[in-house]
């Protein structure tokens, strides 16, 4: 049975994620739907971004992942398929492609060229890009979906910086626990500590020197570091929301310093 996930900004108050969901079924009833989450903040390609890096590959191999983040029609759009690491993207060519890559290279891009009347484009989700997952689902070669191009749209993205002793990170990310997630990996901390003590300093003066391994290595209340699920560095406090009791929130600086 065939895979197609969708990660979206549409919420579920309205229909549009039900328009989105049958128009798929009226065209592949047999396939297997799954939802990443819906509760993308509205435009925000980083985000989904960060879900999708973390979620894609638990599925199996040729599922198609479906990207409704900002795929309203407009002058010079572009909407793009791509297989990258046994897995296959369909989406919008606004950054988002160019972010899940980073420094990777897809092993196959298109643009997609089922394009219908313009004037009656009022859903690309459903009229251009179901039609494009529920081709690469059913089977068909993702070539026949277009013409092969070099690369995606690409997006700036903010990176750490390593100033000699010092790593100076920002929050990418803050999950539905109030958990804050950095944009400093694991294997950057580990690549410059080289063994030595660290001091993670970030807003209100506020700082942690020790690497916990889970959320209940502290006391209740209390706040720790760790590295999660996703391999960034977490600020977390242990059943509490972290990014509301320290206002940590979005594009925030954090830095971590080495000693010793």
């Amino acid at each position: 049975m065939s895979v197609i996930t969708l990660t979206t900004d549409l919420g579920y108050r309205d229909f549009y994620q039900a328009a989105l969901k049958g128009s798929i079924i009226s065209l592949l009833p047999d396939v297997k739907l799954i939802d990443i989450t819906h509760e993308i903040s509205s435009f925000n390609i980083q985000n989904a971004a960060f879900v999708l890096q973390n979620a894609y590959h638990y599925f199996p191999k040729n599922t198609v992942h479906l990207i409704g983040i900002d795929t309203v029609f407009q002058e010079g759009s572009r909407y793009v398929a791509m297989k990258y690491n046994g897995h296959y993207f369909v989406g919008a060519d606004n950054g988002i492609f160019s972010i899940l890559l980073g420094e990777d290279k897809a092993e196959e891009l298109y643009e997609i060229e089922l394009m219908q009347d313009l004037r009656f484009l009022h859903f690309p989700l459903a009229d251009i890009l179901v039609k494009a997952a529920c081709h690469i689902a059913s089977g068909k070669n993702i070539a026949e979906l277009g013409t092969a191009i070099d690369s995606p749209l690409q997006k700036v993205t903010l990176l750490p910086i390593i100033e000699g002793n010092i790593i100076k990170g920002h929050v990418s990310y803050i999950d539905s626990f109030g958990n804050v997630i950095s944009n400093i990996s694991k294997d950057l901390f580990n690549q410059v500590q080289k063994g030595r003590n660290f001091i993670l300093h970030f807003k209100r003066n506020e700082n942690i020197n020790k690497m916990s391994w889970h959320y209940n290595e502290v006391p209740e209340g209390e706040k720790l570091c760790l590295f999660g699920i996703s391999n960034y560095l977490e600020i977390a406090i242990n059943k509490g929301h972290a990014s509301t009791l320290l206002g940590l929130y979005p594009d925030e600086t954090i830095m971590i310093e080495f000693t010793g």
